[in-house]
């Protein structure tokens, strides 16, 4: 069997494609900021119980002494109901804030790219099938429809990162599939075709890997989108359970004192805030940075 050598670029061309990556970030100064954001937030969550002050109260410990305290030099983002420092909760609810929206975008991806690539590169009836399906998804809200899943499933994190994993999946197969049919007629797809290459490997290693970058952009975009998700299924009691640390089970818990404690849902919802936009951010520099017309 014929083996087709891999095309590599050229010393010239990678200095060239060097030069726009730091041409855009440094046109998107912004994106610098997102980035360091994005990994300060990391971190939080990696090392949240060596650097949140009070970890016991971050992880659900109550001081019943310490209820509804202002922010203050001991207390920086003030206390909630139950008495347990907000930003130590803050900090230890960046990992169910990051872990599981990272964990949901990438299940989402492994179910919908090698779908969308299979039904792009075979069409035909397989095609019509995985794409009616595909439609079938995509018909309702993704929010919508992940909050109808998480209500059959029961409450928990976990049930709630199925449902938005099963909602989501869909439009990374609509991203692959676009791709796969532009890719099936070009001349190294029908190469590795007529040397006799399976399928299997020519989805792989020829169609997916050419699907990478409009689907990691779509994936850093979909991260804030997954993260307001899941914030929105804890504020309604479909996603993490008391008494967890959850950013968006903070805000709801601080609905009710909005008007004289105001602290206890401001904070949390800043965090948010925080880090969806800077995952926006991020993701729209690297359409940027992979659009070929940005070259010059």
């Amino acid at each position: 069997m014929t083996v087709i050598p891999a095309i590599t670029p050229t010393g010239s061309e990678s200095a060239r494609t060097l030069r726009h990556v730091f041409a855009v970030i440094l046109r998107e100064p912004l994106s610098l900021l997102s980035t360091g954001v994005i990994v300060l937030f990391i971190l939080l969550a990696v090392f949240a119980f060596q650097i949140a002050p009070y970890p016991e109260e971050g992880a659900g410990k109550t001081h019943a002494s310490n209820t509804l305290l202002a922010p203050s030099a001991e207390h920086w983002f003030g206390t909630d109901k139950l008495g347990r420092d907000i930003l130590s909760r803050v900090i230890v609810g960046a990992r169910p804030a990051l872990i599981i929206p990272i964990g949901v975008v990438l299940f989402a991806v492994l179910i919908g790219a090698p779908l969308g690539a299979l039904a792009g590169y075979k069409g035909g009836w397989l095609d019509e099938v995985i794409m009616r399906i595909t439609d079938l998804f995509l018909a309702f809200p993704s929010l919508l429809l992940a909050m109808a899943i998480a209500s059959a499933l029961g409450r928990g994190l976990d049930k709630a990162a199925i449902a938005l994993i099963v909602s989501w999946w869909p439009w990374y197969t609509r991203i692959a599939r676009g791709v796969a049919v532009g890719l099936r007629e070009r001349y190294f797809v029908e190469a590795a075709q007529a040397s006799g290459v399976s399928d299997a490997v020519i989805i792989f290693r020829h169609i997916l890997p050419n699907t990478l970058s409009p689907i990691l952009v779509q994936a850093t975009v979909d991260m804030g989108t997954v993260i307001l998700a899941m914030g929105g299924l804890a504020f309604l009691g479909l996603g993490t359970q008391p008494p967890a640390p959850d950013w968006g089970l903070m805000v709801s818990e601080g609905r009710g004192f909005i008007l004289d404690q105001w602290w206890i849902a401001t904070f949390p919802g800043i965090a948010i805030f925080i880090v969806v936009m800077a995952f926006n951010l991020v993701g729209d520099t690297l359409r940027d940075i992979f659009d070929p017309r940005q070259y010059k």
